[in-house]
């Protein structure tokens, strides 16, 4: 299970209608921390995918969501549960600290 690209326009039905938990990775191209961190998501969305999803906004080609969800740096991560904000989370982490953090939240 592959992570998934979400736009402004698929943002309502990708993540808010969602039936199950989604980590929206708010990130840009020219990030080095979004980077980094980007393998560590696409293992937990192979690990965790039946519980849940790990979507990809990307602030340059889509900057409505982040500003309408107040993203200020990058990498911001949210996870979502029945289309609300549970937690947030800023800045790059190691791949275990972000499994726990999904695991406590999802």
């Amino acid at each position: 299970m592959a992570t998934v690209k979400v736009s402004d326009s698929s943002f309502k039905t990708d993540v808010i209608d969602s039936s199950k938990p989604v980590l929206v990775d708010f990130w840009a191209e020219w990030c080095g921390p979004c980077k980094q961190i980007g393998p560590a998501l696409e293992q937990i969305s192979d690990e965790l995918g039946d519980k849940i999803t790990i979507a990809k906004v990307n602030i340059d080609d889509d900057p409505e969501t982040p500003a309408k969800f107040h993203v200020r740096g990058i990498p911001t991560l949210m996870i979502f549960k029945d289309g609300q904000v549970v937690a947030t989370k800023v800045g790059a982490m190691t791949k275990t600290k972000l499994q726990e953090w999904v695991e406590e939240h999802a």
